[in-house]
């Protein structure tokens, strides 16, 4: 196994981040949660949801892998719901999330949202999961431009989110990852402001995972970062 690093930014609008990862190399395990709600429920949905999953794959009697790592969402799903129904300030929180599983030559990927995995393999740039949103699931059905869905007032809307129903239906992958890849995950702050290209750019430039970071959250920053910014390299 290579080497990892993450990092988050608040951005240049919002007052407070949302966004929550984790790196655990030890596991194999790097999660990136972006939470949403009133208040600070937002934050408490994310870090609820990245703290089941570490425990529950940190359990000795635990095996690790997609089926574990699926199960460990959907008990946050019913934790972030538990909160939710003991605090009335945050009814209606949740968070999506993008988690990885991996070994010597394969990925294991969960998600629920719009926080994405790529693989960057072979000069090329894979986004592993799919968006669920109203845009990808129902806007581009309905025949809208691209320009249209950008614009869109259900732009924003999730049609999956932890904690937004007693289940979810969490999306899984398994991918080969082999020496040289890299995998970014990231929340839509990332992927949905900056936009493929300049990700493509800043995960060619040469030196370290650190230096490449900088350079994807620059990359929001330079286009306004409405939103909190993470990303999450690891690479083979």
């Amino acid at each position: 196994m290579g080497s990892s690093y993450g990092m988050t930014h608040v951005g240049l609008v919002r007052s407070n981040n949302e966004d929550f990862y984790v790196s655990k190399p030890d596991l194999g395990l790097y999660i990136v949660a972006d939470g949403m709600g009133g208040a600070k429920a937002g934050e408490l949905a994310s870090r609820i949801t990245v703290e089941t999953v570490v425990a529950e794959m940190e359990r000795d009697d635990q095996t690790v892998n997609l089926d574990s790592l699926s199960e460990s969402i959907q008990l946050a799903n019913k934790n972030v719901r538990w909160e939710a129904e003991q605090n009335r300030q945050n009814a209606g929180m949740g968070t999506t999330v993008v988690a990885v599983l991996v070994n010597e030559t394969k990925a294991c990927i969960a998600s629920v949202g719009d926080s994405r995995a790529y693989l960057r393999t072979d000069g090329e740039l894979y986004c592993v999961t799919t968006d669920h949103t109203w845009v990808n699931e129902i806007g581009r059905g309905l025949g809208l431009t691209e320009e249209q869905l950008r614009t869109h007032p259900y732009r924003n809307v999730l049609t999956k989110a932890v904690g937004a129903e007693d289940t979810v239906e969490v999306e899984t992958h398994i991918i080969d990852f082999i020496e040289g890849d890299i995998l970014l995950l990231c929340s839509d702050g990332l992927h949905n402001v900056a936009g493929e290209e300049a990700l493509v750019q800043s995960l060619d430039q040469p030196g370290p995972l650190k230096a490449k970071c900088e350079l994807l959250i620059e990359a929001a920053l330079e286009k306004g970062a409405p939103d909190n910014i993470t990303a999450v390299l690891i690479e083979n």
